[in-house]
């Protein structure tokens, strides 16, 4: 209000601004008071100011009934000040109410604090709808992006001591659980020699260096190769060449630009390839699977990845399933198809349908006769349902096929070679 006792206007306000000084007194006018023309009322009828009303008195019953309420943070301001201060004088009510806060901690879940793993992407997408980057990078390079850089700010956080906390690896191989122990600084020395399966695609640096003869390009033997040609133990200092290896890979493939000669280069992974855009996302799986296996051995919380990403590793896998269900039933472990007519490619077959149910999800159809087969509604003999998570950990071999939570309906030998085909995705 201009002029006003609270304004910048008020008294002694405007001078100071001005000058340092106070603004002289200037005597207001009679004609101001007296503008109605009427005479002031006699001093006596204006009153005495009214006095504030005493403070409540609040009584011991009343406090203690509140107790409830100030433990849930529900009383009014004048009630938490009245029962704090008698929490001060009254022994028994003060050992009521922590007993009541502490029941109150009770019911809420604790939380993680870690960040929703699709803030990143949600971000990201928010910052790219304004600003498009100048030299973007793949859609199928995303996924690999964003899970290094999940797993490299678990690594910033743990201590120098967890680098040596023993990690286990598990797959499954022969019809069985294998494993292998190592630690969290071995798991890492692990990712980045089989990464250097895409790198040495790109052209890049192998990071295995004059070893790289020993591996046979298989990535358990670049592992092993990796982990003997060490003086010792891997330790934390391999964070390092793993993290710039996994931007290099980033970088190059987007200055590389999507064009589908890139995306199609083919990736050796010694007994079998994958094109570049496939290998991306399998790295990126890989990667997030032992995240998982590196934040379980120390005690770190870490989600899956988000819903677009997920969806991604779980097309990968669902798209390799022919392949190696055939690959299975040549070798004797799945059912042969003796007795049935073989279909040519391209044309529809005996088909599994695939539904991967929560995050990442929907629905495939798995041709069971030949590779090359194309899956079919109409020739439907069976049908598998599982959570999505679930069905990576099965296809990262970190559940056994026959303990697999999965609704299955239908042809129970299919859905058996499906469940084994689906862990035999799994490596070292």
């Amino acid at each position: 209000m201009p002029g006003g006792l609270g304004g910048s206007g008020g008294l002694g306000g405007s001078g100071a601004a001005r000058g340092g000084r106070p603004a002289p007194w200037i005597p207001l006018p009679r004609a101001s008071v007296e503008d109605s023309g009427r005479p002031l009322p006699p001093l006596a009828e204006l009153g005495e100011a009214a006095a504030p009303p005493p403070p409540r008195e609040w009584e011991h019953p009343v406090l203690t009934s509140l107790l409830g309420a100030w433990a849930l943070a529900a009383c009014s301001a004048e009630e938490t000040a009245a029962v704090e201060d008698h929490l001060g004088d009254c022994g028994p009510c003060a050992d009521e109410a922590r007993r009541l806060r502490e029941a109150v901690g009770l019911l809420h879940r604790p939380e993680s604090l870690d960040l929703d793993p699709g803030l990143r992407t949600r971000v990201l997408d928010s910052c790219l709808d304004r600003r498009p980057p100048r030299i973007p990078v793949p859609d199928w390079a995303g996924p690999y992006d964003a899970e290094t850089a999940r797993l490299d700010a678990l690594l910033q956080d743990i201590r120098d001591s967890d680098w040596h906390t023993p990690v286990r690896l598990r797959w499954f191989e022969d019809e069985d659980m294998a494993s292998r122990r190592t630690t969290v600084a071995g798991v890492i020395a692990h990712l980045l020699s089989v990464d250097g399966l895409v790198a040495v695609a790109l052209g890049l640096d192998d990071p295995l260096g004059d070893h790289a003869g020993r591996a046979a390009g298989s990535p358990a033997a670049r592992t092993e190769a990796y982990w003997g040609a060490s003086h010792g133990p891997p330790t934390r200092a391999v964070r390092g060449p793993w993290r710039e290896q996994s931007h290099d890979l980033v970088r190059t493939v987007a200055f590389a630009g999507s064009d589908r000669g890139t995306a199609m280069r083919p990736v050796s992974y010694g007994d079998f390839q994958l094109p570049l855009q496939d290998a991306m996302v399998d790295r990126a799986f890989e990667c997030w699977v032992h995240a998982e296996d590196i934040a379980v051995a120390v005690d770190y919380p870490y989600a899956p990845p988000s819903p677009r990403d997920l969806h991604r590793m779980i097309d990968l896998a669902a798209r390799t399933l022919p392949t190696v269900l055939a690959a299975r039933r040549q070798a004797g472990l799945a059912t042969p198809t003796q007795g049935r007519h073989l279909v040519p490619a391209g044309e529809p077959g005996r088909s599994l349908r695939l539904e991967i149910e929560g995050s990442g999800g929907g629905d495939w159809l798995i041709p069971l006769d030949s590779p090359a087969a194309k899956g079919s509604a109409e020739h439907e003999v069976a049908h598998i349902a599982l959570d999505g998570v679930e069905f990576c950990r099965l296809a990262a071999g970190h559940v056994p096929p026959r303990e697999a939570a999965a609704g299955r309906l239908g042809d129970a030998t299919a859905i058996r070679d499906v469940l084994y085909a689906t862990a035999s995705l799994s490596r070292m």
